[in-house]
């Protein structure tokens, strides 16, 4: 028996595809080192960039990589009954690594047929593949929490398919406070509830990061039984409230003309932070709310095809956003509330294009995951 397709989740993909992309495009109107991907220093030229670095990277699409984590959770807990850990590793981990393995190949070695990096930096990225992401891929590090995620989804499996509401309402809360953890770094103490030097584990480590994503996704397809008005008028609030203060985060501290290290002007935008919480929680309402019948066959395909478009999109968005900046942030060959949407728009068009393309080969499953 077939099983039947989640239709919300492929607009979801199809979405939050996008909005990496526009996180990713906004970035390059505030790194202050170099053109590019936003580094350890920032610095935004003028008001206009404040607002619309604030308002795109931070209040549109900064839900973009806890949807996916929650959407990976929602098809996939808890696991199918009768399945061992090791059929559902396999099944799993063949699927995401082989296309991942290869991207981290592409980005060590690729950019040297244009110039775009050193041997020596083609060298030192391979030596340190087997432990993190190249230096031309800082957007790969997604895949090893998600890479965890899954790693961990047999060890929880069970306990899900037996937890009341009550018990997983109250892992939940833990979680939620949990994600205060990043502004208590920040700002009382770099190390609290038993970390120190040698112990990097706090009082609240288990019951915090991406886990916590997990269980809200099974919580919301077992236990939420909100009627669809509910889920509008709930997740329409609470994807507002987050997001405008993540917006607004941002534009607090990013005072143009100042040189300010990217923590501290990113201060509310780690994923795992209440107001990220609020909206990808608000948002993911939101897509349930999507009717149950079959969608657009253009939507379908950009949803299988959007693990490729997420792993090669960055070989696409830098050319692109290099020529729309035209090396001044200040002043891009277009006006930056139109620059950063465009040039997202520009790398998604691409991406789709090349990996519907490569799926046409043979094995390239291998490369694009399908």
């Amino acid at each position: 028996m077939q099983k039947e397709r989640i239709v919300f989740a492929d607009y979801l993909r199809v979405v939050a595809c996008f909005l990496v992309m526009l996180v990713h495009a906004s970035e390059n109107f505030y790194g202050a080192n170099s053109p590019g991907l936003a580094s350890n220093m920032s610095m935004l030229a003028n008001e206009s960039n404040r607002f619309w670095v604030a308002f795109y990277d931070g209040g549109v699409a900064r839900t973009c990589v806890p949807l996916f984590m929650v959407v990976s959770a929602f098809l996939l807990v808890p696991m199918k009954p009768g399945m061992t850990m090791r059929q559902f590793y396999r099944r799993r981990l063949l699927r995401v690594l082989p296309p991942f393995v290869s991207f981290l190949l592409i980005y060590s070695l690729l950019p040297l047929l244009w110039g775009g990096m050193t041997w020596e930096q083609s060298l030192a990225d391979l030596r340190m593949l087997p432990f993190n992401f190249p230096s031309l891929a800082g957007h790969l590090w997604f895949m090893y929490p998600l890479i965890s995620l899954y790693l961990i989804i047999p060890v929880v499996s069970p306990w899900l398919e037996h937890a009341s509401a009550k018990d997983e309402l109250t892992f939940l809360g833990l979680f939620a406070f949990s994600t205060l953890l990043p502004w208590l770094h920040l700002y009382v103490s770099p190390e609290l509830w038993g970390e120190c030097f040698w112990n990097n584990f706090s009082m609240l480590w288990y019951c915090s990061g991406y886990l916590g994503y997990l269980v809200l996704a099974h919580f919301i397809r077992v236990h939420l039984t909100w009627s669809r008005a509910s889920r509008l008028r709930i997740g329409t609030v609470c994807f507002l409230a987050g997001a405008a203060f993540t917006a607004w985060a941002f534009w607090w501290k990013g005072i143009p003309g100042q040189l300010i290290e990217t923590p501290q002007l990113e201060w509310s935008w780690g994923f795992c932070t209440p107001n990220v919480l609020l909206a990808t929680f608000g948002a993911f309402l939101l897509f349930t709310c999507i009717p149950q019948k079959p969608a657009p066959k253009m939507v379908r395909e950009i949803s299988r095809l959007s693990f490729g478009m997420y792993l090669m999109h960055m070989l696409f968005l830098a050319p692109i956003a290099g020529y729309i900046v035209n090396g001044d942030q200040a002043a891009p060959l277009i006006p930056v509330w139109l620059a950063i949407p465009c040039i997202a728009a520009l790398t998604y068009a691409c991406c789709v294009v090349t990996s519907k393309l490569i799926s046409f080969l043979p094995g390239s499953k291998w490369v694009i995951g399908c």
